[in-house]
């Protein structure tokens, strides 16, 4: 990756002149960079426009700042360019550490849920809600994307009328901030106690608080053993005495957030030529189906029971070859 040709003027105008190397891209237009100046580290964020607004994850990151929660600082930023300094969380991932040993893990895990308790108590602010509106165009992606990549022909309009039937579970009356991509790969670990740093928030809505666990707890990108998934729930449920309708909802976003990402990975290949996004699929079809598999889901399962095969429930690319 080669720096915006604005960056070293940006970076010498706040005192940030050195070295820069690639850090990372992500699958939006977004890249990072590492600065190295004169002893010190921050990361760079190039957010193109129009591609790209800054502005979102600097306001979600000075609010979760501001309730004490670790997401970046601000150092600088120059928004007609979309360049954003942060500060540097380091390299250190919980995907890292969790793929390295998964009992190492576990108190990561648990501090990731205390996190979500946490940040249940902090009304959410300014944000969009996370409404039927938005749950059904996301859920849309599926039919927009796999169907038509694996040669599918299905009843479009009975799959949004099976969703109908489920999203009141997935609502709430009670908002929350919905970070909405709460995972392994954007928990950093920091500082000597490798406490968490937040990042990758800039999309956050005001939803329902089983949609981060879902994240955390389903992980598009690693496998989390059942028994993780079922030893964190326990462990949010026991700190906010969440009950069986919490449950439900989790299963209901869980499978529509799934849904989701399985269109969304189908895009990234077939639009953007980023292969390695349907290859991830197959993991995210194995936690659709046990999702699917709750009775509260039942009128969403029928779809699928009735539209897509189970040989063609995988990867994509595989399947269209």
């Amino acid at each position: 990756m080669t720096p915006p040709a604005g960056a070293p003027a940006f970076l010498a105008q706040h005192g940030w002149s050195g070295a820069i190397s690639p850090v990372a891209g992500d699958a939006s237009f977004r890249r990072y960079f590492r600065v190295a100046s004169e002893g010190r580290s921050a990361i760079l964020m190039d957010a193109p426009p129009p591609h790209e607004d800054p502005r979102p994850f600097i306001a979600i990151a000075e609010w979760l700042r501001g309730r004490g929660f670790a997401a970046p600082a601000i150092h600088a930023s120059d928004l007609d360019q979309g360049l954003v300094l942060l500060e540097d969380f380091g390299d250190v991932r919980l995907r890292e550490t969790a793929d390295a040993g998964e009992d190492a893990a576990l108190p990561f895990y648990a501090a990731a849920i205390d996190l979500l308790v946490e940040l249940r108590a902090h009304p959410a602010e300014g944000l969009e809600p996370y409404d039927r509106a938005v749950l059904h165009r996301e859920a849309g992606l599926f039919v927009e994307w796999f169907c038509p990549a694996v040669g599918l022909e299905v009843d479009a309009e009975g799959y949004r009328a099976a969703w109908d039937a489920v999203f009141d579970h997935a609502l709430t009356d009670e908002p929350v901030t919905v970070l909405r991509d709460y995972h392994a790969e954007n928990l950093m670990l920091i500082g000597a106690d490798k406490s968490l740093g937040l990042l990758d928030f800039q999309d956050a809505l005001a939803g329902h608080p089983a949609y981060d666990l879902v994240s955390l707890l389903q992980d598009a990108r690693r496998d989390v053993d059942p028994s993780v998934e079922e030893a964190m729930l326990q462990r949010y449920r026991a700190a906010t005495g969440a009950g069986d309708d919490f449950m439900a909802a989790y299963h209901v976003l869980g499978a529509q957030r799934n849904a989701k990402i399985i269109g969304i990975f189908t895009r990234l290949w077939k639009r953007d030529g980023k292969p390695r996004y349907p290859t991830l699929c197959p993991r995210v079809w194995a936690y659709l189906e046990r999702d699917l598999s709750q009775p509260v889901l039942a009128p969403v399962a029928r779809w699928f029971d009735d539209n897509v095969p189970p040989e063609l429930r995988g990867d994509p690319a595989a399947l269209s070859a």
